[in-house]
């Protein structure tokens, strides 16, 4: 359960916000999403070194600071506001969340220090070509051999999987299927065998990979719980990487929000600032409700988690589901309410839009995460 008061989140918020208002600019975002890495190594360091934020939710034992899902949705949102391109996401919500729940205790002395220090990047290597995030959708295999364990096959959309230094590989045990069979390995992104190459997205703000195993050989050390067991870790590890990304989602149309009332409060039509026009007021009203109604879908699941409230799984989806239409929505209408200049290179609601698009897609869109409700619920 997170420790931090209401008072010592307000100040965590105030500090994320204020780093990123000065050292995460529009023009800092367009300039490392058009390198190759996709963000600013300096800028990660300081992040890691001077802020701590990989070590959030990393046990005191391991070099963290001990505090819940609640602080890292806090982190996330304020990343989202600010479309902040780091590695965060793959290697503290997704790869470090794997390892924290699966990993023995000698690979959480090897890895989440180092991660929480802003030395290792890490990425979970889960989905596939058909980008499903359900167990059947696991190809890859993993085979035993001898002191060594051989992977092949091939991992897509795998987020930030073309720089990291360490990937949490999903694979299956040869004949099984379904949930029983799946196998989570740790696999360094220098073994030999492992091919990777970064994909053309629609959100540059956030790189992709495509990841080749090829007779990929690790000792069996690498082996993270238990051979044909690594379902239950992974699906505890994508209800917590989802409700980040809810969180990340409501930050993203938090700003959206603001830059469009910003703009119309700039433009003037007929004499008049069109944000003074009633149509747009309804319009920035329902933007705002969403909004509103997203930022507590999130924070609800990180506070459901943080207290082991058993309906956590049920609101994580939930939150993802909400989170993704409310984004994408307010996203589509900034562009709408901007006029001719909302899709233009030089106005920034575009960048928002393909970042709304692209993470409703991520980790199951929200058609996904309904079923899961609806199932849940046994409708």
């Amino acid at each position: 359960m997170s420790a931090a008061s209401a008072e010592d989140r307000a100040l965590f918020r105030d500090s994320a916000r204020g780093f990123l208002a000065d050292n995460a600019t529009t023009a800092d975002i367009r300039r490392w999403m058009a390198t190759d890495l996709g963000y600013d190594r300096e800028i990660w360091q300081r992040v890691a070194g001077e802020l701590g934020w990989p070590a959030v939710p990393m046990d005191e034992d391991h070099g963290g600071l001990g505090l819940g899902l609640g602080e890292t949705a806090l982190l996330m949102e304020e990343m989202g506001a600010a479309l902040f391109c780091s590695p965060f996401f793959a290697t503290v919500c997704l790869a470090g969340s794997a390892i924290r729940l699966g990993g023995s205790d000698a690979q959480k002395n090897e890895y989440l220090p180092a991660i929480a220090a802003g030395e290792l990047t890490a990425a979970l290597a889960l989905t596939e070509r058909t980008g499903r995030i359900d167990a059947a959708a696991i190809r890859a295999e993993v085979k035993a051999d001898g002191d060594y364990f051989i992977l092949n096959g091939a991992k897509r959309f795998v987020v930030d999987g073309h720089s990291a230094d360490l990937l949490i590989v999903a694979a299956r045990t040869p004949g099984s299927a379904g949930e029983t069979g799946v196998t989570l390995i740790a696999v360094p992104g220098d073994t030999d065998g492992l091919a990777r190459q970064a994909l053309a997205t629609l959100d540059q703000t956030r790189r992709q990979a495509d990841i080749q195993l090829a007779d990929v050989r690790v000792p069996r050390g690498a082996l993270l719980g238990e051979l044909g067991h690594g379902w239950p870790v992974i699906s505890k590890t994508l209800d917590l990487g989802i409700t980040a990304l809810a969180a990340e989602q409501a930050g993203g149309a938090r700003r959206v929000l603001s830059l469009t009332v910003d703009y119309l409060q700039e433009r003037v039509q007929f004499g008049r600032q069109i944000g003074s026009f009633q149509a747009i007021k309804h319009r920035c009203a329902d933007m705002m409700v969403k909004v509103e109604s997203a930022l507590a879908a999130a924070n609800c699941a990180a506070d459901a988690a943080d207290t082991g409230d058993a309906d956590f799984p049920m609101l994580a989806a939930m939150a993802k589901a909400y989170c993704s239409d409310a984004y994408f929505a307010c996203a589509g209408e900034s562009i709408q309410l901007h006029g001719g200049v909302g899709f233009t290179w030089e106005y920034d609601p575009h960048l928002y839009f393909k970042r709304a698009r692209a993470s409703a897609a991520m980790l199951g869109d929200a058609a996904y995460h309904r079923e899961r409700i609806a199932v849940g619920l046994g409708l």
